[in-house]
């Protein structure tokens, strides 16, 4: 979930923007969320330290501040949020080169004098950011190769739920969040490969940690994210409560 803060001293104005990010959120079910609608530069700063996230920020040039203008603000922001988005909404068009005198690249400089305009750039705003944080999710992704069939396919490593051995010999079945595949292959080579997110659960399961929602200890099965479930042995119990404790605390 990405924060948004704003910072306008202007009531109104602030109240029309956090209105049309609400909609918006809602409409395109953005990962967003308002965590800090504030006139005042230092309550917003204070919200930022103690969040510690990337956020997005709209702020007004012109604060009526006797320590900050809407710039000197997103200076100290950026000491805090190195990555953040910053976008002014201002009524002074003209001051946008202001922007890069204070080296802030902003990603947007918002006029407010028309409020259908000023809606629209923030729906911009945040379509803009939605598609840029994919981007980055999807380089960052770790993916796994695999040939089904007579086509080869690339999938998320954090979408797969669990390997299976299949009846045949030298087949594996991969559970994944969008359905299954079965492929030839090996459980101790796909183990290797796939490092310490994949626990060797049960002689018949290799399972991905950060895929577990629960266990039944009763039924010694494992409960994944999207209700599947497969067994693991008496071995990895201790293990699994421990990684499930550990999550929990995170």
């Amino acid at each position: 979930m990405i924060p948004i803060y704003l910072c306008d001293d202007e009531p109104a104005v602030r109240r029309a923007v956090r209105e049309e990010l609400e909609k918006e959120i809602l409409i395109s079910d953005c990962d967003m969320e308002i965590v800090c609608d504030t006139g005042s530069p230092e309550e917003l700063l204070d919200a930022v330290r103690k969040n510690g996230k990337r956020g997005i920020y709209f702020l007004d040039v012109d604060l009526k501040d006797g320590k900050y203008t809407g710039f000197t603000l997103g200076q100290e922001i950026r000491k805090e949020d190195t990555r953040g988005f910053l976008i002014y909404v201002t009524a002074y068009g003209e001051l946008a080169f202001e922007t890069f005198r204070y080296k802030l690249e902003a990603l947007d400089y918002i006029v407010k004098d028309n409020p259908e305009e000023m809606f629209r750039g923030i729906r911009r705003c945040l379509n803009v950011i939605t598609e840029r944080t994919m981007n980055e999710r999807d380089e960052e992704r770790q993916y796994f190769t695999v040939k089904f069939m007579d086509t080869v396919r690339h999938v998320p490593v954090d979408e797969i739920l669990y390997f299976e051995t299949g009846k045949q010999s030298h087949r594996i079945i991969l559970h994944g969040m969008k359905g299954r595949m079965d492929f030839t292959g090996s459980m101790r080579e796909l183990q290797k490969s796939l490092g310490e997110q994949f626990l060797r659960v049960h002689r018949a399961y290799l399972a991905n940690v950060r895929q577990i929602r629960a266990l039944d200890i009763k039924e010694k099965k494992i409960v994944f994210a999207n209700g599947e479930e497969c067994l693991f042995s008496r071995q990895v119990k201790k293990h699994l409560l421990n990684l499930l404790e550990r999550s929990a605390r995170a």
